[in-house]
């Protein structure tokens, strides 16, 4: 159980963790390059542990030196044949990306995860990667990890995703790299492109065209630096925070800000939040920049469309946001946030409910009628982080007292979140 009350104003800077996606990928390509990949500012939560975990299983030495983690790769062919079952936790990026590469290897495996993980739909990637020619079953039978792998030769294919989804999306190119010919993906809308842009920095030859990406068979990658960004889903808590706590003003330092992942950007310069751009920077294509935020006055917008992929983890802190809003706010076009670590477009509603907001749910999203004052409550996090961070959110501008049940689950992403939240509210 976790209390959180509600406070006055926010005001200080931090830095946020960093970016989950990039961390995660730095680690599965490292391991598969050669050489030694040197990564800093590497989120140390427990989804990206899994998947140091699942390579150290794998024969991958990875080592903490300092403030780096050092990933002495194996080359893409020298992985070793696990021992013993690759547990990913609760991650899905761990899961669905391991799946691609995998299937090309020469040897079996089996992936399982928590109990989350055993309910998520990985028939998404399973069937592309057949497709491919990979060995790939579903142990229960039911489209859910425990998930059977058994290394075959693979070959490339044109694939057109249902979904936008970048976990799909990299799955396909990342068996690709073991494939007998090119292999296109093509989404209907743009998904986030880390896998692209780092495949392409360790060596790999990925071509990039709207919303297609074809990756070319690979010989072997190449270890490089990385200096991975802030997360923006971790910085979006914040930047709301921020917005909805009269008199605040806080300056989030180096968040990442892809162009595949700023949606949170434009949904807060289009409800009218006073956000400021400083010190903008890029490193191999993934700028990032400090976000300055501070207090105002918000009107009501519609999230839909293209604008999803760009902020599907996003959405549960901007429903928060939305309730401050005058007006009406419409979410459409997200029912992939019924498939997340929890039921979303549910568990958001079922909270902002309780904690007194005008909001109904739908079969993709939800709309939120804005400037109904929120009160504390009880909130069933389950298990879910986001739920956790965006509900401790809301609480900061709520009446009363508002309790967590299980809002623990933070550690996945962000251990140190309610330590940072703390210190922007006690100056």
């Amino acid at each position: 159980m976790i209390s959180v009350a509600p406070v006055s104003s926010l005001r200080g800077e931090i830095t946020v963790p960093g970016d989950k996606s990039i961390s995660h990928r730095s680690i599965m390509f490292g391991a598969l390059a050669k050489g030694t990949t040197r990564v800093k500012h590497f989120l140390e939560g427990a989804d990206c542990l899994s998947t140091i975990a699942c390579f150290q299983k794998m024969g991958v030495s990875i080592e903490k030196q300092g403030e780096e983690y050092l990933v002495h790769g194996r080359g893409l062919h020298g992985l070793m044949a696990p021992s013993d079952i690759l547990d990913c936790g609760n991650s899905g990026t761990t899961t669905r990306l391991l799946s691609g590469i995998l299937a090309g290897q020469a040897f079996s495996s089996v992936l399982t995860g928590d109990a989350s993980i055993q309910k998520r739909p990985m028939k998404r990637v399973c069937e592309p990667l057949s497709l491919m020619g990979a060995d790939i079953k579903s142990i229960p039978g039911n489209g859910c990890a425990p998930l059977a792998i058994m290394g075959a030769p693979l070959h490339g294919i044109t694939y057109h995703t249902p979904v936008a989804s970048a976990q799909v999306k990299s799955a396909i190119l990342l068996a690709g790299l073991y494939a007998d010919s090119p292999t296109t993906v093509v989404e209907p809308a743009l998904s986030r492109n880390h896998t692209e842009i780092m495949l392409r920095s360790f060596g790999a030859s990925i071509l990039s065209d709207g919303c297609s990406a074809t990756v070319q068979p690979a010989a072997e990658l190449y270890a490089r630096d990385i200096l991975v960004p802030g997360d923006i889903s971790s910085a979006a808590y914040f930047a709301v925070a921020a917005a909805i706590v009269p008199g605040s003003e806080v300056l989030l330092r180096n968040v990442g800000i892809n162009p595949t992942r700023d949606g949170l950007l434009r949904v807060l310069q289009a409800m009218g939040a006073d956000v400021t751009l400083l010190n903008s920077k890029g490193q191999d294509n993934e700028p990032s920049a400090d976000l300055l935020v501070r207090s105002s006055t918000l009107h009501a917008t519609s999230i839909e469309g293209n604008l999803i992929p760009t902020l599907i983890d996003e959405i549960p802190v901007l429903a928060v946001l939305a309730c401050f809003a005058d007006g009406t706010t419409v979410i459409r076009d997200a029912a992939e946030l019924k498939v997340k670590e929890s039921n979303r477009i549910r568990t958001v509603c079922d909270g902002l409910l309780a904690m007194g907001a005008d909001v109904t749910e739908t079969e993709d999203g939800m709309i939120i009628r804005g400037g109904k004052p929120l009160h504390g409550a009880v909130i069933d996090c389950h298990d879910d982080h986001r739920i956790a961070m965006s509900f401790a959110v809301a609480a900061l501008a709520a009446e009363g007292e508002t309790t967590l049940s299980g809002g623990e689950c933070v550690n996945i992403s962000y251990p140190a979140f309610y330590q940072d939240l703390a210190s922007l509210s006690s100056l």
